[in-house]
């Protein structure tokens, strides 16, 4: 539907799709970008842009591809925290985001193509029953797909939940709540080309039947994508290509091939790696021809490069595909020798090491207050989280140098799929009030490591005492295609994904799935093959789970004894403000007295976490710490009985009376007329501050003030 705005040709188009509008708009906004899609769902906003750089080095060995997804904190109305008050590097949501719109858009692009290529969403409004990420992935597709970008989509996505037995695409908040599966799929008209989901220990044949009702629905987007091109795409870009003869080809392939074929049949990693590197240098050596002008040189040299690259590539997939063999000797099915190990550290809450082949996780729980619980400054409805799970990878574990400093996509991306495994079997906070962090230290690398650290999580949560619903394994299974034939692989190695066209993660208890991830470098994945990795991976899943319950069967009864140790208990919610105190001062006097220390802020000062609701929460660990803390909160918050007698401390003598301290934060005053049977002139002459007296509940007047007589307890 175009018209023009201010001389400017504005287009629109509309979609009801699944009962909720999606309005795509272009022509208006970002017009100097080589693709710019503005799109509605809902009140949800989100600008997607492309551009691409007509510089290009063919001499790469990468396609230099950033997607990025900015979030905009004045999209649901929040100025950012802190001093600078504007957004600063991606939250983690906002990577996973990005992440999400990379894997399964890299995939579409030539292979031959080396420009760089720069994706760009902008979240302007989120209305919070229509994903911006999944707005963000309908927006870069088409986008990309209406520029001169070379690129093989259109992609799209949805979101897949299930309440009451019945699937939903693009659930509400409410819906999301209240669904046991959590599903984001994406993939082009033809196949499934990316999975990302949680589950509530989902089967195999659900999550099959959740992934193809979600295909549905992206090929009704794309179909929508498809007439919105047809109508404003432009002609694509006619790329540069570098020129391999297949003179060339021929004659380095005849040198190599053989040895490559020996070299990848050696079973062990840093043998085979070692000895593929001697191949490829000897390779360049001989073609290294020093008459050749610098240019020339190096681009005869990547040429040799990328045909070892694509020789490899063959090679592998042949030896697996026709003479079904696998670069370690396995069999398709086999999983590589596990071995498992807890508390090796003697003062962490848990801890414990997960061993497949040479990929090695070294897992630690620790358990902390509710009030540590991690503070999210985002786009989304919760403002924290109590579970945590962090995975560091550092480039020691595969035997290199490399970067060190923040984590990067892979380290976020890989801790947000194992935080997603385990929290379906998290206990609630009502059942174990404690924040909870596992932190995965990747020790040995070759595949799977995303898998490793769910299995090493979950053993040493176990081992901190956490009372988990049931032990969660994980397992990355593999796919290689040649021609129409494929097979799939169990417990890929670094080699198979490398070389591989699917990475396939599935993580889940004995009684189903509670996570999955996909990505594949090919255009889509069939509903044949799912269904084989899927029984594939459950079989894996239960042999690693028996492993696992050897080593340690159940949570620990009891929590580490260096983890903080619990209490919890109700008071009166209007009571919250009397433990508190006017600027936190009766809840510091508590903290202090009872811990025995000169700061909240001590290492050994007992955590006091007071809820909305009434709860009390106190964690040490010193039981008669926790004790003592919880009398002194009880003695604040204990209801003075009317006409019971007391005794109390002197804390101000007055002219009109003298005020009693009954316990910590409880004072009444005993007036002048109270304070003996005879007439009392001046108070002073009765008592002094620090007296120890004994006083009658007289009741409280009409504005809560408590009134004691010392003369009525004397009777």
């Amino acid at each position: 539907m175009p018209f023009l705005l201010g001389g400017i040709m504005k287009r629109t188009f509309e979609l009801d799709f699944r009962g909720r509008k999606i309005i795509v708009e272009n022509g208006e906004l970002a017009k100097q970008a080589h693709g710019s899609i503005l799109v509605r769902y809902g009140d949800t906003v989100v600008l997607s842009t492309v551009v691409m750089s007509k510089n290009v080095n063919l001499l790469a060995d990468f396609f230099p591809l950033t997607v990025l997804y900015n979030e905009k904190l004045y999209s649901v109305g929040k100025i950012p925290g802190g001093f600078i008050k504007r957004e600063g590097r991606p939250t983690e949501n906002a990577t996973l985001a990005a992440r999400m719109i990379d894997r399964p858009m890299r995939p579409l692009f030539p292979e031959d193509f080396k420009n760089e290529v720069q994706i760009v969403n902008t979240v302007l409004s989120v209305d919070q029953d229509n994903s911006p990420e999944i707005t963000a992935l309908f927006g870069s597709s088409l986008a990309t797909c209406i520029s001169q970008v070379p690129f093989n989509g259109p992609v799209a996505g949805v979101k897949v939940g299930r309440v009451d037995g019945k699937f939903i695409i693009n659930p509400t908040v409410e819906e999301t709540e209240k669904s046991d599966i959590d599903l984001t799929v994406s993939g082009t008209k033809e196949a499934i080309n990316m999975v990302e989901a949680g589950a509530k220990e989902v089967s195999e044949e659900d999550m099959l039947e959740a992934l193809m009702f979600g295909h549905e629905a992206i090929k009704e987007l794309i179909e929508f994508q498809e007439k919105i091109i047809e109508e404003i795409g432009v002609e694509k870009y006619d790329y540069p290509k570098l020129e391999i003869s297949l003179e060339l080809t021929n004659e380095v392939t005849d040198l190599i091939k053989d040895d490559i074929d020996k070299a990848l049949r050696i079973k062990d990693k840093l043998e085979k790696y070692a000895k593929l590197d001697e191949i490829k240098e000897n390779l360049l050596e001989k073609y290294t021809d020093e008459s050749l002008k610098e240019d020339e040189l190096k681009e005869l040299l990547t040429k040799v490069a990328n045909i070892f690259e694509n020789v490899k590539y063959e090679v592998f997939r042949n030896i697996v595909v026709k003479e079904k063999i696998r670069a370690d000797g396995r069999k398709m099915t086999e999983i590589r020798p596990l071995s498992t190990a807890i508390d090796l550290l003697p003062r962490t809450h848990g801890s414990a090491l997960f061993t497949r082949g040479e990929t090695q996780s070294l897992s630690v729980t620790t358990l902390g207050a509710l009030g540590e619980h991690q503070i999210l400054d985002g786009l989304g409805i919760e403002d924290s989280k109590r579970f945590i799970l962090h995975y560091n990878f550092p480039q020691f574990s595969v035997g290199e140098t490399g970067r060190y400093g923040a984590p990067g996509r892979r380290e976020i991306g890989h801790g947000a799929l194992g935080e997603r495994a385990l929290l379906q079997v998290i206990p609630s906070e009502e059942e174990f009030p404690y924040t909870i962090r596992v932190v995965s230290e990747i020790l040995e690398s070759n595949g799977s490591s995303s898998q490793a650290s769910i299995c090493a999580g979950c053993m040493s949560l176990m081992a901190a005492g956490v009372p988990i619903k049931a032990p969660v394994a994980g397992i990355a299974m593999g796919l290689i295609t040649s021609g129409d034939d494929y097979t799939i692989l169990t417990d890929i190695q670094g080699l198979e994904d490398h070389l591989g066209d699917m990475d396939f993660k599935v993580a889940g208890t004995k009684n189903g799935i509670c996570a999955l991830q996909m990505d594949i470098k090919i255009k889509g994945i069939t509903k044949q093959i799912l269904k084989e990795a899927l029984a594939q991976a459950h079989k894996a899943r239960l042999e690693i789970l028996k492993v696992i319950a050897k080593q340690i069967k159940e949570p620990r009864k009891e929590v580490s004894k260096y983890a903080p140790k619990m209490m919890t208990f109700n008071i009166d919610p209007n009571k919250i403000k009397d433990v508190i105190g006017k600027g936190g001062e009766m809840i510091t006097k508590i903290i202090l007295e009872a811990s025995n220390v000169n700061t909240v802020t001590d290492i050994n000062a007992v955590k006091v976490d007071l809820e909305d609701d009434g709860r009390v929460i106190i964690y040490h660990t010193d039981k008669d710490i926790i004790e003592k803390t919880a009398n002194m909160i009880k003695d604040v918050v204990k209801e003075v009985e009317t006409g019971k007698i007391y005794t109390g401390k002197v804390v101000k003598v007055e002219d009109f009376g003298c005020f009693v301290e009954l316990w910590p934060g409880v004072e009444g005053l005993v007036h002048v007329s109270h304070l003996a049977k005879e007439r009392v002139e001046k108070p002073s002459d009765v008592v002094k501050v620090g007296d120890e007296i004994i006083v009658k509940s007289l009741g409280y007047d009409k504005k809560g003030r408590l009134n004691l007589s010392r003369k009525e307890a004397l009777k």
